[in-house]
């Protein structure tokens, strides 16, 4: 996973609330189980719209996502994560997030910020013309117009974000200590492991 420190750029200002996770990528994508290509099927409903923000070549390539309350709310299914990374999104801006999707989002390094309806407001209106810096060490979400707005994030997902840590690197980090457990229980409880023919 890419480690997240500083994201700048422009942001789509999409803000619409209620998105569910067949509306960021329909049922139809799910037969797949990588995560390449997703970006495609992303928002393909809204994208059927000639003048949708996600095609506009103004937002070609653009990092940050601004969304309504009750973002990823819907199923479970990790696709939506994946088709947002996939997009090129690297952080969602909203005032709520599912839980689920929200911890999604994070094992797939994507930070979810969460903010007031009042800063996404005013993001919204800055990102219809100029870049949005979002600076995870510092918790800062900050435009060229000197707004700065702080946001909250868990410490361990920060950690994770920021050293671009997934599960598997994170159970990775404990080989050693995994490796003695391993040894310590043959010795301890041979029974447990199982014969060799």
């Amino acid at each position: 996973m890419t480690p997240i420190e500083k994201v700048e750029g422009r942001a789509i200002p999409f803000g619409l609330k209620n998105v569910d996770t067949d509306v960021i990528i329909p049922a139809k994508w799910l037969k797949t189980i990588s995560r390449e290509g997703l970006g495609r099927g992303a928002f393909e409903t809204l994208r059927a719209d000639p003048d949708n923000l996600f095609d506009n070549p103004e937002f070609s390539g653009a990092p940050i996502l601004i969304a309504g309350d009750n973002f990823g709310c819907g199923s479970s299914r990790e696709h939506a994560a994946w088709a947002l990374g996939d997009l090129g999104i690297r952080v969602v801006i909203a005032p709520s997030y599912s839980d689920i999707f929200s911890g999604n989002a994070v094992k797939n390094g994507i930070l979810p910020v969460v903010l007031p309806q009042s800063a996404i407001d005013r993001l919204m209106a800055v990102a219809a013309t100029d870049p949005i810096h979002v600076d995870l060490d510092t918790q800062t979400v900050t435009t060229p117009f000197q707004d700065r707005f702080s946001f909250d994030i868990d410490p361990f997902r920060k950690m994770c974000l920021l050293n671009g840590l997934d599960e598997i690197s994170l159970t990775e980090k404990s080989e050693t200590a995994i490796a003695a457990h391993e040894k310590n229980m043959a010795t301890d409880q041979p029974w447990l492991i199982p014969a060799t023919p």
